[in-house]
């Protein structure tokens, strides 16, 4: 094989064979494929896509390309979720605890915010002491321990990965969806669960905008799941305004406290409830999703999924008092400004991206891995899509540090937001289950 002729027969159109994909994958992650070439291969693949069976020896190569997790000597079905990313999304660290309470173990490997959306692991790194940079050996030993262990992506998981999309991201081949599905399932599929849960948002504030390109994104990763003899689920679900009220690092680990206290948002509870319940279904411990359900809302009202969220907390190194007394414990912004409407009427919609962007600006994110984060800032909402407002009364708060960056992310949010005379249609927080 050479490369001239995998890049030559995809150009053209071609199906690559498992061969080539995976010498072609082996090739650039030992060193051995030059950029220039790799970038050719990617770009054809934009172009020309990739047939089913070679997104899924895609995924095969790119997860072989390093270590593959084991841990079939962990009793219980193992069962991961995956979301594709948005604003406020804090999901996974509300339900990794309430689902390990229940029974099934939960093996999950997340990332960093990048651009507009928030990553699970910087809003976890708020808590002071909390260690995700987690060994393989000591994420085994936590998810035999308490049930749960999260940590981000080691060196040697899927680094045809972590090459593959830094090339992507210079190369306009990041908005792909064989690469995309790819990616995310090599990741997944490494870290050794039986099964995953996804849920793939679509909306202003997702990555796959237009519903048809969530469908077809949750289709080709299901596939791949399915492919590898992998239980698969997934949600298709909206990300027109930020998730829960919270927007913020450490803002948004208070909102899971209070989640698993029983006081979270309606639409936060209701997309952690039904993808907690898939989990449970196919987790074995509930026998369909009403009553996965059920036995969450159960586990939430005796405090067993607080209990287990400190349990989480302490194996981690972080400070166990945050589901006590967060206040006291997390970062805390030292000034707070309003987001004031402008003119009377309802909520109509909300540029989500912007929103999430804003909140970079302010610190919440970044735009370079590099970038440092400010975890005490961030936005809460008070105003929702189809809430009346009237002029000058609080849409949102603002909370900084910087007075320059805290003004600008006042002017950002009331551009981003979207107030007309009448009443908008509610929209659905769950569009389609999989």
């Amino acid at each position: 094989m050479t490369p001239y002729e995998i890049i030559y027969k995809k150009r053209n159109g071609g199906e690559l064979s498992a061969a080539e994909i995976k010498w072609f994958i082996a090739s650039y992650t030992s060193g051995a494929m030059p950029d220039y070439q790799t970038s050719a291969l990617l770009m054809a693949i934009f172009l020309k896509g990739m047939t089913p069976q070679e997104t899924t020896e895609l995924a095969m190569a790119m997860m072989n390309s390093g270590k593959v997790f084991d841990l079939s000597d962990i009793p219980g079905i193992k069962v991961d979720k995956h979301s594709t990313g948005g604003v406020g999304d804090k999901v996974s660290i509300i339900l990794a605890p309430m689902v390990a309470a229940a029974g099934v173990p939960v093996p999950m490997v997340s990332g960093r915010g990048l651009g507009h959306t928030g990553g699970t692991l910087d809003k976890l790194e708020s808590i002071p002491g909390f260690r995700t940079n987690l060994s393989y050996d000591e994420f085994r030993h936590t998810l035999a321990r308490i049930g749960l262990a999260m940590m981000g992506q080691t060196p040697d998981l899927a680094p045809a990965d972590k090459k593959l999309y830094a090339l992507r991201d210079v190369t306009a081949t990041v908005d792909c969806i064989p690469l995309i599905a790819a990616s995310i399932m090599s990741k997944k599929l490494a870290e050794g669960a039986d099964g995953l849960v996804l849920d793939v948002k679509t909306g202003s504030g997702a990555f796959m905008q237009k519903q048809q390109e969530a469908l077809d994104l949750t289709r080709t990763m299901t596939a791949i799941g399915q492919g590898m003899g992998k239980k698969m689920k997934a949600l298709i679900t909206d990300m027109n305004q930020p998730l829960g009220r919270a927007v913020g690092n450490a803002l948004e680990i208070e909102e899971c406290v209070d989640c698993l206290k029983g006081k979270g948002p309606d639409d936060l509870m209701e997309l952690t409830y039904a993808l907690g319940a898939e989990m449970l279904v196919m987790g074995e411990r509930a026998g369909d999703a009403e009553s996965g359900k059920r036995i969450l809302e159960q586990i939430v009202s005796s405090g067993q999924g607080l209990e287990k969220f400190r349990e989480m907390v302490a194996a981690h190194g972080g400070e166990v008092k945050v589901a006590d007394d967060y206040k006291k414990v997390l970062p805390q912004a030292k000034h707070v400004i309003e987001a004031k409407a402008e003119i009377s009427g309802y909520i109509n919609s909300m540029d989500n991206r912007e929103v999430g962007m804003a909140g970079v600006f302010l610190g919440c994110g970044r735009l370079k891995m590099d970038d440092v984060i400010d975890p005490s800032a961030g936005f809460i909402f008070e105003r929702r899509i189809g809430d009346q407002v009237k002029a000058g009364e609080t849409m949102a708060k603002v909370l900084y540090n910087d007075e320059q960056k805290g003004q600008e992310a006042v002017r950002r949010l009331v551009k981003c937001i979207s107030i007309s005379e009448n009443k908008p249609e509610v929209v659905k927080l769950i569009k389609e289950i999989i």
